[in-house]
């Protein structure tokens, strides 16, 4: 790990840490369960 990852990793706090990759974490379900709604939608310019 770069001395300076190193430095930000210690300078949180271990809540800080959990919730802001927790947050990380949700924001990527969303991401993929958003991606999955639009599963076989045609985006073609038609469709506009």
């Amino acid at each position: 790990m770069p001395v300076a990852q190193k430095a930000v990793v210690a300078s949180t706090s271990p809540r800080e840490f959990i919730v802001r990759h927790l947050a990380l974490f949700a924001a990527a379900a969303l991401f993929v369960f958003v991606l999955s709604l639009t599963y076989g939608l045609d985006l073609s310019p038609g469709l506009f």
